[in-house]
């Protein structure tokens, strides 16, 4: 990142008269995550109705994150507030720069906010989307509501000066729509919250036992039966005797939906990378197809949660059949780089008991079921390889051997990307016990139902993805940081932010952040300050103990 010369930032300190007590004011400077350099100054830029906006160059990208500042602002505070082509600083105005010399990082960029004006600088139009989610944070949270600002001034932003790029390429939130169904606005509106919060991955699990949730038009009966299940486990799933609330659950995502929300996503700079569930957590599919199983036998789509014997059948060449022909269909939906085929708690009960896949085992030269896995996950990636794409699995998929350039995602803790990372493979950290957000965030007493397990806030922030184990070199295929949210005790959108919010507010902060500028009770004055926007947003966040009641955050 390109830094000011001193001699230069030491005439703005002077003209703007930085001061020493300002810099105990963070609800001037309450921004989540905290940038990696920012420099407090006294004094204030005031946007009114001679306010003009400059962007350079002026194309479709750039235009886009001009107005999805300039449009908040327009309509809250009803100024006209009008945007051009241009790239010189002048009076009353917002200037976005497209500047390759400013940052190695596509998503780095330079503000710089003085009495005179607000000046954003990036290489990339990403990088000033990434800035404009800062100026949002340093305007006032009024703007968050239509006609809340009048009069002349009609928002002030403090003066600073930030230079900034994300610690982490990496940085996910997970939701899992297979056990409740969220919809389109739904998700937009969980895609609008990571973009302030410089999310730039959104991990989409589309397949499950309990639900199949993206059109597939060559097979249309993975939505009509596959997407539908007769009622949802009342209760606890780990504690028999098991009772039904006998309403029945579905919904699916057309193709034209999942476009028009990877469009949406893509405006806000996040990728969405979905996950087709292989080989196990097939139910779903097989309910549709029975075809698709070893036995062939007529199943439900599950209507409880856990882990379920029936998976995809590894040794019928028909089971691989269609599942590229998912693929592709998939791909051509979803342009990221990466499809997540799961790989995840796939028990090998019925490959035991099957003569197709203990054929396949003695052809293909195999040890055993969990070198089927192996070659399975392989083939997969085979096939997305020759199509341009590339995998990530749960750390499962390295029993019985890593597919050749398969990327790990670990969550049974860090092992498995310590692993990945030894073996030369790119590793996502994603552990239960600091990133998986559907666990208890306080003690149970009152706390809506969860799965189990305790993850308070100040454990996750704690988290530090780069173990110290790992050689330089090595701690650089650790990618980043993602929470997961799994919803089979979340059904509602309310209920969805009250567990993932602030929780995903931290995992945002460590993506980001440099670890040595990273401080819980500085993070938690920050988010104090914070909570008036997220009010004013309608965000259902979490509102009680932050702190790890248990003891010191691990």
């Amino acid at each position: 990142m390109k830094r000011l010369p001193l001699a230069a930032l030491a005439l703005i300190l002077t003209v703007a008269g930085c001061s020493r007590k300002e810099e105990n004011m963070p609800e001037r400077y309450s921004l989540i995550p905290k940038p990696a350099e920012l420099v407090m100054a006294r004094g204030n830029f005031i946007i009114d109705h001679k306010t003009v906006m400059k962007v350079s160059p002026l194309n479709d990208q750039t235009i886009s994150v001009a107005e999805s500042l300039a449009g908040m602002i327009r309509k809250s505070a009803s100024v006209p507030l009008p945007v051009s082509e241009g790239s010189k600083e002048a009076g009353n105005s917002i200037v976005m720069v497209i500047d390759t010399a400013v940052s190695d990082n596509s998503e780095g960029y330079i503000l710089s906010v003085t009495g005179r004006s607000i000046f954003l600088k990036s290489p990339s139009a990403e990088g000033l989307f990434r800035g404009v989610q800062t100026i949002r944070q340093l305007l006032p949270p009024q703007l968050e509501t239509e006609g809340a600002l009048t009069g002349e001034a009609a928002a002030v932003l403090p003066a600073c000066y930030i230079t900034d790029a994300p610690r982490f390429s990496y940085r996910g939130l997970h939701l899992d729509v297979c056990r409740h169904f969220f919809t389109v606005d739904e998700v937009k509106r969980y895609l609008d919250i990571m973009a302030l919060h410089k999310f730039n991955v959104f991990h989409w699990h589309l397949t499950d036992d309990q639900g199949w949730r993206i059109e597939i038009k060559k097979y249309p009966e993975l939505t009509t039966v596959g997407s539908q299940r007769k009622e949802t486990l009342a209760g606890h799933g780990g504690r028999p005797p098991f009772t039904f609330d006998g309403i029945p659950h579905g919904g699916y995502y057309t193709q034209e939906q999942a476009r028009e929300i990877v469009k949406y996503a893509a405006d806000r700079f996040i990728t969405v990378i979905p996950e087709i569930e292989m080989p196990g957590h097939a139910v779903a599919a097989i309910a549709s197809y029975p075809w698709l199983s070893c036995t062939g036998n007529e199943l439900d789509v599950q209507t409880r949660w856990g882990v379920f014997d029936d998976v995809f059948c590894a040794g019928k060449d028909t089971v691989f059949a269609f599942l590229e022909d998912v693929l592709d269909e998939v791909i051509e939906i979803f342009p990221s780089e990466y499809i997540h085929i799961g790989g995840d708690e796939c028990p090998k009960v019925r490959w035991e008991n099957c003569s197709s896949c203990q054929k396949r085992i003695k052809d293909e030269g195999l040890k055993d079921e969990h070198g089927l896995q192996s070659w399975f996950i392989t083939r997969m990636e085979k096939y997305l390889n020759a199509r341009g794409r590339q995998i990530i699995g749960w750390d499962e998929i390295l029993e019985g051997g890593l597919a050749p350039g398969a990327t790990v995602m670990s969550w049974r803790g860090v092992n498995g990307g310590i692993e990945a990372a030894r073996m030369g493979h790119d590793a996502i950290m994603t552990p239960t016990g600091f990133a998986y957000l559907d666990y208890y965030q306080s003690e149970p007493v009152g706390e809506p139902l969860a799965i189990g397990g305790y993850v308070p806030l100040e454990k996750v922030y704690s988290f530090e993805p780069l173990p110290a184990e790992l050689t330089p070199d090595e701690q650089k295929h650790i990618l980043g940081f993602q929470g997961n949210v799994w919803t089979e005790y979340i059904p509602t959108l309310s209920h969805l932010e009250y567990m993932a919010f602030p929780r995903a507010f931290a995992i945002a902060e460590t993506g980001w952040t440099p670890a040595l500028k990273k401080d819980f009770e500085e993070f938690l004055t920050r988010l104090e300050v914070q909570k008036e926007r997220y009010d004013l947003m309608k965000i259902n966040y979490f509102k009680g103990n932050y702190r790890d009641s248990r003891g010191q955050a691990e």
